[in-house]
């Protein structure tokens, strides 16, 4: 994303926690879907709303955002193969330089084998080499030694309280490693020949002379001896950038933290590898008037001093619609009432969770002088003193 995660939020980039969540909050129910229905420019608002909180919200994903700038945000960013490579730029603008044989007419030098000696040292672990595409993978152009699967993605989703409750199929946009359509993910375009780098063999040797050894798959033809000129579109890794557009169906009953896992749709693999899957973590805003506990839901349900009284027939909204209740007669402020099967979903296949309704006797709050008549009568009915039980 071009813009700056900090301006977007409207906060400075040494905002504490509490200031970045506040700022989240507030802009969050400014441009939420449902307070602008239809409109497109509030939606993608809501978008990167959502983004820049998804990072800045992490203290390690915030650290890598100040640190790597909008690489660190991109689906498929490797800290680790990105802490390497700063290593070795540090190492390198210390030493001055790479030597590759030459003055001293000695033996041809392999990088990888030169940046393995820098990273085991800096890891503290023994000699050998790495590889050098192994390392930088996709971020520094680099081939693996065959197809590589493609990464897992996570996206975040926000949902309201009832479209959590009752399943929603949502139309969503994301950019992630797609495979290239010029070369249909193989990274070659053209007919395949003899590769030139491996003489058809399939793989490489490292160093030369009596130290010489077979080294890994070729990195050209990936192992199998010919190949064909690379794809000029995605620099010869069969992936390019997208953006895509895609169908979710968000269950009934999701909660904050619920994945739905779309199978095949995450980052293509390199060199014609299989993709990743892509997962839908779902983020459900509260609801100003229920509480969820598991799969059951709590409601306050306000009745009147003659309902509670002397018992009625009231209706309740529901999830799944509008109820009748019967309130007992003699009902006191705090009874609880179970609705059966009128909670959430279960997402495990088993029954619905129940409504649990919390009954508030209301008093009028404004009574008319015959209300407060009639009050006054009421009070000569209570036979015992209603605070007489309590004691500290």
């Amino acid at each position: 994303m071009a813009d700056d995660y900090y301006q977007i939020l409207g906060v400075s980039r040494t905002a504490s926690a509490d200031e970045i969540k506040k700022a989240f909050r507030k802009l969050a129910r400014q441009y939420h879907p449902d307070v602008n229905p239809g409109n497109k420019a509030a939606e993608e608002k809501f978008k990167q709303l959502n983004a820049a909180f998804e990072v800045l919200s992490d203290e390690r994903k915030r650290k890598l955002y100040d640190e790597f700038g909008d690489e660190a945000a991109k689906f498929g960013f490797d800290e680790k193969k990105a802490t390497q490579y700063r290593a070795y730029k540090a190492a390198q603008a210390a030493g001055g330089g790479m030597p590759f044989g030459g003055a001293g007419g000695g033996a041809d030098f392999d990088l990888g084998d030169i940046l393995g000696d820098i990273f085991n040292r800096s890891r503290g672990g023994g000699g050998g080499g790495v590889d050098f595409g192994e390392i930088f993978g996709r971020a520094a152009g680099g081939r693996g030694d065959g197809p590589t699967p493609g990464e897992d993605i996570t996206a975040s989703l926000t949902l309201s309280f009832g479209e959590a409750l009752t399943g929603i199929e949502r139309s969503i946009s994301l950019q992630r490693p797609g495979r290239c359509q010029r070369c249909q993910g193989s990274g070659q375009v053209g007919t395949p020949t003899t590769c030139a780098t491996c003489g058809g063999s399939g793989r490489i040797r490292r160093g030369s002379g009596i130290l010489g050894m077979a080294g890994g798959a070729c990195p050209t033809c990936h192992g199998s001896g010919r190949a064909a000129p690379p794809c000029p579109s995605c620099q010869a890794t069969g992936v390019v950038d997208e953006t895509a557009r895609l169908t979710v169906k968000i269950p009934a009953g999701v909660q904050t933290g619920s994945k739905v896992r779309l199978a095949g749709q995450g980052a293509a693999g390199m060199h014609g590898g299989p993709p990743g899957d892509l997962y839908i973590e779902t983020q459900v805003a509260e609801h100003p008037l229920v509480r969820r506990e598991g799969d059951d839901l709590y409601l306050d349900l306000p009745v009147t001093v003659t309902e509670a009284m002397l018992g009625a027939e009231v209706r309740v909204p529901t999830f799944q619609g509008e109820v009748t209740v019967k309130v007992p007669p003699g009902s006191q402020s705090g009874r609880r009432m179970r609705l059966r099967g009128r909670g959430a979903p279960s997402l495990k296949g088993g029954p619905s969770g129940d409504l649990y309704l919390t009954l508030q006797v209301k008093v009028p709050e404004h009574p008319s002088s015959e209300a407060r008549k009639a009050a006054e009568a009421l009070a000569s009915a209570y036979q015992t003193d209603v605070r007489g039980s309590l004691q500290l």
